[in-house]
Formats: structure tokens, C-alpha cells, sequence
């Protein structure tokens, strides 16, 4: 009878043990996983619409930032300094880049640069007396400087709030929602 009871002990210390090392390796794994190759994101707010939602659920590639740079018009998860906030934004200007918005135009180093992502009922249905984007004064990005700005213009708090985004605070780009359904895919 000891003998039974010896063998119900072990196999149960062997199923123990078997279990935290499962569950160490699961927490190794998603660790490296979300510091190495995604971040796991939630989307807070309207401020992406209609591009994301309020409560869009998803993940972004913190390795493609690595290894592919940024380019304009890219979604990106940015870091705020001093505080574990993160933004969700697209880059509007590049380093060492002039932006200007006159007349609800994007100019970049004096050029117009068409902002073909926008949907253009929804832009149209929210602006302002006919201004979607506020004009502000020309500014010039430095070696190591980003200016986002959300999709949803008048209700975006970003760069024209913030200032500049430097590199660092780069976190990941693009967003592959998982949920809800309704929004899955890669923005």
C-alpha cells in the first residue's frame, strides 16, 4: 500500500513540475516574443478614425521598425517620456523634414504631399467650416525628429500638442487588429 501511495506522490510532484516548467517557458517565450517581434496594442479613443477604433485589440510589428525604418504615412505606437503611455499615430514628417499645413494641405519642404489614406466622406462630414486640419506654422524637424498626428484630426491630440516624437520613443509600427472581427486585418 506505501508503495501505491509513493508512486501517486511522485507523479503528482512530475505533473507539478512539468506544469511550471510549461508555464516558465510560456512566460520566456511571450516575453522575448513581445520585447523582440510584436507589441500587443489597445487602441484608447477616436483619434485614428476611421482608420482604428475605440477598443480595436491588435499587435504591432516592433521588429519591422527595427529592421525597415519608417516612411511616411506608416502607423506607429509611440512611447510618451516620463509615463507608461503609448500613443497610437501616423508619422506625418521625417527627420530634418519643413512641414506646413496651409489651407488643409500637408506641404513638406514646400511641396504638396496628398494625403491619400483619408476616407474622404468622413474628412468631409468633420470638418470645421470646411477645414479639416487647422493651418499651423511651418516647423523643422530635427536629425532625430518625427511629427504624427492622428487620422482624425479635429480630435487628435499629437504632435501639434505633444511636439516631435524622437526615434527612441518609436516603439513599433503597424497595426494587425484581431479585434473585434468587424475591424481584423492590417492597418
Amino acid at each position: 500500500m506505501v508503495h501505491m501511495a509513493e508512486k501517486k506522490v511522485k507523479k503528482r510532484k512530475s505533473e507539478l513540475r512539468e506544469l511550471l516548467e510549461t508555464a516558465l517557458f510560456s512566460f520566456i517565450f511571450v516575453l522575448i516574443l513581445t520585447t523582440i517581434f510584436i507589441k500587443p496594442v489597445r487602441v484608447y479613443g477616436s483619434s485614428m478614425y476611421p482608420t482604428l477604433h475605440d477598443g480595436d485589440v491588435g499587435f504591432s510589428n516592433i521588429i519591422g521598425l527595427k529592421t525597415g525604418g519608417i516612411e511616411r504615412f506608416d502607423i506607429v505606437v509611440i512611447k510618451m517620456h516620463g509615463s507608461s503611455e503609448h500613443l497610437v499615430k501616423r508619422i506625418i514628417a521625417l527627420p530634418n523634414e519643413q512641414i506646413c499645413y496651409s489651407g488643409d494641405k500637408l506641404y513638406i519642404d514646400g511641396l504638396y504631399i496628398s494625403e491619400n489614406f483619408f476616407d474622404i466622406p468622413y474628412v468631409t462630414s468633420t470638418s470645421s467650416n470646411g477645414v479639416f486640419t487647422k493651418d499651423f506654422a511651418c516647423q523643422i524637424l530635427g536629425d532625430n525628429e518625427y511629427f504624427a498626428m492622428g487620422d482624425n484630426r479635429p480630435y487628435s491630440t499629437d504632435s501639434r500638442y505633444y511636439g516631435t516624437f524622437t526615434t527612441d520613443q518609436l516603439v513599433s509600427k503597424g497595426i494587425f487588429v484581431i479585434w473585434p472581427l468587424t475591424d481584423f486585418g492590417i492597418r
